[in-house]
């Protein structure tokens, strides 16, 4: 886990990104995401809460020029599942859910964002509540080679949380132009029991230049009752 925390602190452009786990007590399971910006248009954005939602929105309206891909929710909660994703397949797989569906039903609808020549993939988690039970799936829809003709859906399942260990996906393997998608499994990454404490640690990971929001989600294994955290590069 530290050598691939590392990994991480050192790509200066590791995308937008996310991690399940569970904290080293037991007591909490953990969401994290985190997105970056290397254009003006990327980086003007916030997140915003909405009850137990969270939203991007722009930070300087005026200067937001598109935004498609941009603006979504990237967390949202249904019954017992609580979804985290880096676009607005949030809203498919909440609205499959609602429906009785499935995760994996939800994102076989969906494939990687039209933003060519990098073919963003789609990355998507969520974790299903059920006490000692709960368990947590993760996503990433993306093409092969940056080529949008071979198009490649990936699902993780994984039955059982382990306490200190997180599973960590992101959307790009390092900076380029076009910008290479993630390849791999989610790979393991540490957690804590404090929820601030984790934030502050993974947003120090993130490049400095380029990172832009981050949220930490707690949810407590015995109430199912969650807590967010949210750091934004720039404050209202």
């Amino acid at each position: 886990m530290n050598a691939n925390e590392r990994r991480l602190a050192e790509n200066t452009y590791p995308g937008r990104g996310i991690v399940v786990g569970m904290t080293p007590d037991g007591k909490n399971l953990v969401q994290i995401y985190w997105i970056m910006g290397r254009s003006e248009n990327s980086r003007n954005r916030i997140f915003v809460r909405e009850g137990d939602a969270v939203k991007t929105r722009a930070f300087v309206e005026s200067k937001m020029t598109d935004p498609s891909l941009i603006i979504y929710y990237p967390v949202r909660t249904v019954g017992n599942v609580h979804i985290v994703s880096n676009g607005d397949q949030t809203d498919t797989i909440a609205s499959y859910i609602s429906e009785g569906r499935t995760f994996e039903e939800a994102l076989l609808t969906r494939q990687y964002e039209p933003d060519a020549p990098n073919y963003t993939p789609r990355i998507s988690a969520a974790i299903i509540y059920n006490g000692d039970s709960s368990k947590f799936v993760m996503s990433i829809l993306k093409t092969v080679g940056n080529d949008p003709a071979i198009e490649k859906k990936e699902f993780y399942t994984y039955g059982k949380f382990v306490p200190g260990e997180g599973r960590c996906i992101h959307t790009y393997m390092r900076d380029g132009n076009p910008l290479p998608s993630f390849e791999g499994e989610p790979y393991k990454v540490s957690l804590g029991n404090d929820p601030d404490v984790t934030a502050k640690r993974y947003w120090n990971m993130l490049n400095e230049d380029n990172r832009v929001s981050l949220l930490v989600k707690y949810i407590d294994v015995e109430t199912g009752s969650s807590d967010i955290r949210i750091i934004n590069r720039y404050v209202d």
